[in-house]
């Protein structure tokens, strides 16, 4: 059989792709293959539409007899399962066999199901590695505003100046437009104006947005709502206090927020009655949201909202309990999944820990050798203030770059850490859950209820009276394991 070697990195740091090309053709010549073709792609798993990839199927796809696609390990050739339905479609026609070097794994048009599971669990939690590394850009956001510096854009009436790198290194004014900023505030904090009379004076003293346009209304709003102009800037619904230059004063923002208030604007309320359901079912006719409503204070029905009378505009009452039935009978059949075959594919998983090992040593070094490189220098750099070669202003300034640099690889080091921690951790724990879904689910207040659901459900609709929906992945090949062992997403 003909081989195609795919070696993909997503950047320059990683891996590099003849270092996985050698790995699999030694294995490609153990096994007997053919060399045909070799791609080698830089290209990221998770973004954009893979085109160099789309290459490599349309190749397959192309030839009239079967191909082996060989890669180094399950992440370098896929991390979502969009990439598995072109996939298994080839194989099922018998066009294609998938050989996973690292994880000893060969999927083929007549492979059995703890295989195909393999397969799947091995693309999710290739999914799962990358979500949780780059955890690290999220946190490191986090700590610089504790820090008190601004991670985005800087509102209008400031700007941010740069080194000669392009790295942001402070947010000052912006002279022309600070000025203008500040008397939107001073306008309408006199309780004479409008946020449209604001914007139609300020439009005419000539701010503008970056676009070189009038401020829109709804920026108006933004700007006479944003704390950063007093000094604190809002991110995730927190507060903190940061590092800039204040526009206004804190008195002249609470001024104007009082006087936003005073327009009789009802707040939004939030729902009294919870309701396992509530906003998790649409109609499958016209796409609305169906809506609880309680009956005689005790019989809870659903019905389509019909706000799109003419798709749909009759209307169905479905008892609460007639969409619980298929809930639970398929819950209770994921409790039927025998232990031994749970056990089987946890195993399956471990059994290709030889895949991450190098993976996971070579990374954590590099990190560790950045970290120690860096503390040289602080320590350089004390030598320095000491022998009077610098100034402590200098020095002060370079130790808060190193030391922020030092955090940073911190933070990549424990999500590498955790990362592999919970690989094995969560396969288990997903096949557990599923074969417990039912009991928990029984056992739940309605809130956690809807939490279940939420987790376990996907495009739940009804047509009429009667409710279809999937399970989420990875619960679907769970399920698919026992009722259909051949049948894949």
């Amino acid at each position: 059989m003909k081989a195609i070697i795919l070696a993909r990195v997503s950047d320059k740091k990683q891996d590099s792709n003849q270092a996985q090309i050698d790995r699999v053709s030694d294995y490609i010549a153990r096994k007997g293959l053919t060399p045909w073709k070799t791609y080698e792609i830089e290209e990221s798993s998770t973004k954009g539409d893979r085109e160099k990839f789309q290459l490599v199927v349309k190749e397959i796809q192309r030839s009239k007899e079967p191909i082996a696609l060989v890669v180094d390990t399950v992440d370098r050739l896929q991390r979502s399962f969009k990439e598995s339905v072109q996939l298994d479609e080839l194989r099922k026609l018998g066009k294609i066999e998938l050989h996973f070097y690292r994880e000893n794994l060969v999927i083929h048009k007549n492979s059995n199901s703890a295989d195909l599971i393999r397969w799947d669990m091995g693309v999710m939690f290739a999914r799962s590695y990358v979500l949780q590394l780059s955890d690290n850009v999220k946190r490191k956001q986090e700590q610089m505003r504790r820090n008190g510096e601004w991670t985005g854009k800087p509102p209008i009436g400031y700007k941010s100046t740069h080194d000669s790198e392009g790295k942001r290194l402070d947010i000052i004014f912006d002279p022309g437009k600070s000025d203008l900023v500040k008397k939107m505030f001073e306008l309408y904090a006199t309780g004479n104006s409008s946020t449209l009379s604001v914007r139609t004076e300020i439009a005419k003293l000539g701010l503008e947005s970056s676009t070189k346009k009038p401020l829109a209304p709804s920026m108006v709003e933004h700007v006479l709502k944003n704390p950063f102009y007093y000094g604190e800037m809002c991110s995730n619904d927190k507060l903190y206090p940061h590092k800039y230059q204040p526009l206004i004063t804190k008195d002249l923002f609470l001024r104007c927020q009082q006087i936003r208030k005073s327009w009789n604007k009802k707040p939004f309320q939030a729902v009294a009655k919870p309701y396992i359901f509530r906003g998790l079912i649409r109609c499958a006719k016209c796409g609305c949201i169906l809506s609880p409503e309680t009956a005689k204070g005790r019989f809870i029905y659903y019905s389509c909202t019909n706000a799109r009378k003419e798709i749909c505009n009759k209307k169905f009452y479905i008892p609460e309990r007639d969409l619980l039935k298929p809930v639970l009978k398929v819950l209770k059949k994921l409790e039927k999944i025998p232990q031994e075959k749970i056990d089987e594919i946890v195993d399956g998983l471990k059994e290709s820990s030889a895949s991450k090992v190098q993976y996971h040593t070579s990374a954590i070094n590099e990190l560790q050798k950045e970290y120690n490189e860096m503390q040289i220098k602080v320590d350089r750099m004390m030598d320095l203030l000491i022998d009077g070669s610098i100034s402590r202003g200098d020095y002060e300034s370079k130790l808060r770059e190193m030391k922020s640099k030092q955090q940073d690889i911190n933070i990549r080091l424990e999500d590498h850490t955790q990362a592999d921690e919970n690989y094995y951790l969560t396969a288990g724990i997903v096949l557990n859950l599923a074969k417990n879904a039912a009991k928990l689910f029984e056992s739940s207040e309605v809130p956690q209820k809807r939490a279940i659901l939420n987790y376990l459900l996907q495009n739940p609709t009804t047509r009429q009276k009667t409710l279809s929906f999937q399970l989420r992945s990875p619960f679907d090949v769970v399920f698919n394991l026992k009722y259909n062992p051949q049948l894949r997403r």
